[in-house]
């Protein structure tokens, strides 16, 4: 009787983890679905690219507005309702969609291909290995978040210096940084799941699979444009 109820609390422990992650995923799909189709979109209309490119200070102001979304999320999530959770989600993907118009103007077909796969495959892989190991990641964590802001002072740098070398040198490590956060956060999710899913109640489940999305969103999107400079310079 006892291996039976322990059987038992150990399926609906799994099940949760399933439900929880399964609904992150959507979530993040969701949203990469609509900056996809956004993107598409304004990259078929002149005029709108006009606006948004040709506007001085217009397209920088929108990628502020991003920055401001994630920081908005991250910090308030638990003080929002769930409404204002998910509007803010969908407003981030929303605008990283416009300011992501460009890619289908400056990359081949070719290029857009082999690097959403490419990033699909990466992003698929390392999540599930995030999701089944037993091995803690927290560990290399601090590691990827140096990588991270390794990352973005070399590319502030190479703004100046124009170094094709670094470029990709970079390129090459931001897929890497962003393939171990997608573990890593992954398994930050499962174990949310593990520590909360029984006491949340429908509101604060749809905040916390906003903000497993948000994670996710972002370290697919950043992975599929670093391995899109890698495969423009191949081709």
């Amino acid at each position: 009787m006892t291996q039976d109820i322990k059987r038992a609390v150990l399926a609906d422990r799994v099940e949760r983890e399933k439900h929880i992650l399964r609904n992150v995923y959507s979530w993040m799909t969701a949203g990469l679905g609509l900056t996809g189709i956004v993107a598409y979109g304004v990259s078929q209309s002149p005029s709108v690219l006009r606006v948004i490119f040709g506007t001085p200070g217009l397209f920088f102001m929108l990628m502020i507005a991003e920055l401001a979304l994630v920081i908005y999320l991250s910090a308030r999530l638990q003080r929002m309702s769930a409404q204002s959770a998910v509007f803010a989600f969908t407003g981030y993907a929303l605008l990283n969609g416009l300011t992501l118009s460009s890619i289908f103007i400056a990359y081949t077909g070719l290029e857009l291909s082999q690097a959403f796969f490419s990033a699909a495959a990466a992003f698929g892989g390392m999540s599930l290995y995030g999701m089944t190991t037993k091995k803690e990641l927290s560990g290399i964590a601090h590691y990827l978040f140096m990588g991270l802001w390794g990352v973005i002072i070399a590319s502030i740098i190479n703004l100046f210096i124009g170094s094709d070398s670094l470029y990709y040198l970079i390129s090459y490590a931001g897929v890497a940084v962003f393939m171990g956060l997608t573990a890593w956060d992954t398994q930050v999710i499962k174990r949310w799941n593990s520590q909360y899913g029984s006491s949340l109640t429908e509101a604060e489940y749809v905040k916390l699979s906003i903000m497993g999305a948000l994670k996710l969103y972002l370290d697919f999107i950043n992975m599929f444009l670093f391995l899109l400079r890698i495969f423009s310079r191949r081709n």
